[in-house]
């Protein structure tokens, strides 16, 4: 594979850190957008709130978010005996794998999920009480490389996503050592969130307010969306297998018509807000040259496409261009797709002139991310955050990358 051949020189123990367990934030700032914001341009790094991103974002620039909405994908049932069993849904599988198709579906469903206690839950099905008098039923349908099938009844007048309303919890990541209280319902969702699927926010969102908007507007800095539906395998570090044997998870993507425009009218111009946002962006890069030489190709990136591709060199304007003669050819008003991109040092971003992001995991492919768009440099921006009392993780403090 040529991925283990250009990239064998990529150690994913000089991606280790010490962060101290009292650096990670385990609860936001009481409002979103006086949390601290870390400048890095030009090789220099200044201090700032985020509040004033706009002092330091180009003027008349385009600002690219991820409307995913977390959902409440935890599910606590009790069998007969008293015991607990945790039902973690992860991706739809019947009767569509399709996410946002699988949140409409009523009465029947079987999703991937991650099982807690799973050796105490043989064959029995499990209930949980929905308001109204009706329940939700789960049965343990079979052992799968990622968990477990589970399929769910419920009564048919009510959504999957309605069902997951009433009786889910919100998933906080692990690192974060705590359950989730009501008001992580609020405050682990971005403002501008709209469509149910992911299971971790795209937390580069989170520091997002109307306040911050409306400075946005005033220096005719444009907004755009997209949706990436983030999974659970995007808390998942590098192990000391190394990256040619780390496997990306795959998640789903939907990007409109009205968005391959603005980023062809705003080429040069791009600020991409998180690492979700990043990957979609590259994605849409990789889909365009895909379609360079197979017009019927599907929009699925796998990690290594970008290391193996012959047509790297495509322009950015032309891989869009293609994308939207595909829409316009098939009657389409959106680009619906998945990827596994991983994105490391040596890698060459196409789509974004900066990002808006948060501090990363050790060992994680998302500070490999980070130091693909600052080099080395990621250790002198990770030490000053560390010394000077930034907070870190999905609740934590800001970085700019320009």
């Amino acid at each position: 594979m040529p991925f283990q051949k250009d990239f064998a020189g990529i150690d994913i123990n000089d991606f280790d850190y010490d962060l101290p367990d009292q650096r990670i934030a385990r609860f936001p700032k009481e409002k979103r957008d006086e949390s601290k914001l870390l400048v890095h341009r030009d090789h220099f790094i200044r201090e700032d709130i985020f509040k004033n991103v706009t002092e330091y974002l180009p003027g008349d620039s385009l600002l690219v978010v991820n409307n995913t909405r977390v959902v409440r994908a935890r599910l606590f049932f009790r069998k007969s005996t008293g015991a607990h069993i945790e039902v973690f849904c992860l991706e739809p599988v019947h009767p569509t794998p399709e996410i946002q198709l699988a949140f409409q579906q009523k009465g029947e469903a079987t999703w991937q999920c991650m099982v807690g206690n799973a050796r105490r839950w043989k064959t029995e099905i499990l209930e949980l009480p929905l308001t109204g008098d009706s329940f939700l039923k789960a049965e343990k349908l079979a052992h799968t490389s990622g968990g477990f099938l589970v399929k769910f009844n419920w009564d048919s007048q009510r959504t999957f996503a309605e069902v997951l309303e009433d009786a889910g919890k919100i998933p906080l990541p692990p690192y974060l050592h705590r359950e989730a209280v009501e008001k992580d319902s609020q405050t682990y969702q971005t403002v501008y969130a709209r469509h149910d699927g992911s299971v971790a926010a795209p937390t580069a969102g989170l520091h997002f307010t109307k306040r911050v908007f409306q400075l946005l507007e005033q220096k005719n800095i444009q907004t755009a969306n997209l949706t990436l539906h983030v999974g659970a395998g995007t808390f998942k570090p590098v192990g000391q297998e190394g990256l040619a044997n780390h496997e990306m998870h795959t998640e789903q993507i939907l990007v409109s018509h009205e968005l391959l425009h603005k980023l062809l009218d705003y080429r040069n111009k791009t600020i991409a807000v998180g690492t979700t946002s990043v990957r979609t962006l590259e994605s849409i890069y990789w889909f365009g040259v895909k379609l360079q030489s197979a017009p019927d190709a599907t929009f699925h990136i796998q990690q290594f496409d970008p290391y193996q591709n012959e047509n790297e060199s495509l322009p950015a304007v032309q891989a869009i261009q293609n994308i939207l003669d595909y829409l316009d050819g098939n009657n389409l008003e959106f680009l619906s797709g998945s990827t596994q991109l991983m994105i490391v040092p040596g890698y060459k971003f196409r789509m974004l002139n900066g990002m808006i992001t948060n501090f990363h995991q050790p060992r994680s492919t998302l500070l490999l991310l980070i130091s693909a768009w600052l080099g080395n440099e990621w250790k002198q921006v990770y030490d000053y955050a560390l010394k000077n009392d930034f907070r870190f993780l999905s609740y934590g403090d800001s970085c700019l990358f320009l």
